[in-house]
């Protein structure tokens, strides 16, 4: 009778432990009342994130909310590159997030990343100083590296690289200060690039309002064609 009655006990006190739990869960688990967005926004508001974040909250109750899901659902949310979430008392959601930083417009609907990843920033209007490239789906990356390489090279020279695009065929292409379009094709860019910083600094730099393009395409030398002209006017290299 003892061990019976010992056993009955402890099935009784399952019982009420279940019971309990079952009514705790019941208790706490309660619609979501708020959402808290922290961390270090520079372009899109807190306001934005919350209309963003709606919609994936419908339905969830403090408890049941699958949190590694609602995180991996958050990051898809453009202009975030990090999410951390946390349950905080009381029936508060805790969204940590970490902003994209804007290094360059992509294809115009785009921004890329430091990391050369693309990401829609409609409709947060992005920072207006932004270098403008262009390439195939897929090659930003590249595209924003070989900016970053061509950067130094024309600043030493006074100039900005407002836009760059590599085409389809893997043929480049660039505009300087808003301006001058160059053709640097696909092969001996380091060459070409040598011939253009020469004529620029003998000649070019001088004339620059008058230039629509510069073609780099050939073997030696600079092709350039003025504004209001329409032959090609072909300037050596200087090297005899």
């Amino acid at each position: 009778m003892t061990t019976r009655g010992s056993t009955l006990g402890i099935l009784l006190l399952l019982i009420l432990l279940g019971a309990g739990g079952r009514a705790l869960w019941t208790w706490l688990d309660r619609p979501i009342e708020r959402v808290a967005i922290r961390g270090e926004l520079q372009h899109v508001s807190a306001d934005y994130l919350r209309s963003q974040l709606a919609p994936l909250l419908q339905g969830q109750t403090w408890l049941s909310a699958d949190l590694p899901e609602l995180r991996r659902r958050a990051r898809n949310i453009d202009w975030l590159a990090e999410v951390r979430l946390a349950r905080e008392w009381p029936y508060t959601l805790a969204f940590e997030l970490v902003e994209q930083v804007p290094v360059a417009r992509w294809n115009d609907d785009y921004l890329l990343n430091p990391k050369g990843e693309p990401f829609a920033f409609a409709p947060v209007a992005p920072p207006e100083d932004l270098p403008d490239l262009a390439g195939p789906v897929g090659s930003g990356a590249e595209v924003l590296a070989y900016h970053d390489r061509l950067k130094p090279r024309f600043e030493a020279l006074g100039l900005t690289i407002t836009q760059l695009r590599l085409e389809p065929r893997g043929a480049w292409r660039f505009q300087l200060d808003d301006g001058v379009w160059v053709m640097l094709g696909r092969s001996d860019r380091e060459a070409r690039l040598a011939r253009l910083a020469a004529a620029w600094q003998r000649q070019l730099g001088s004339q620059a309002t008058h230039i629509r393009y510069i073609d780099l395409r050939y073997p030696n030398g600079v092709a350039v064609a003025w504004h209001g002209e329409t032959e090609i006017e072909e300037e050596g290299d200087g090297t005899g």
